[in-house]
């Protein structure tokens, strides 16, 4: 059930992902951090801590290393 979050992922770097510049203040990027966070805690975890991270990449976050815990 995960892979098909993965592909949601994938298709958003093929499509959408293409036309923003790669400037993530958060390493690993969010849509990296996405896929990982679907592989180690599944389809609805996963999304839920992948939601959390797109809410905290605003202007007034500081960043940096930032894995799947």
């Amino acid at each position: 059930m995960f892979r098909l979050g993965v592909a949601a992922v994938w298709l958003y770097r093929v499509t959408f992902g293409a036309l923003f510049p790669t400037t993530c203040k958060y390493h690993p990027s969010c849509s990296q951090y996405a896929v990982e966070a679907l592989r180690e805690k599944g389809l609805f975890r996963g999304s839920a801590l992948a939601a959390w991270r797109l809410l905290r990449c605003n202007p007034w976050s500081h960043g940096g290393f930032d894995p799947v815990t």
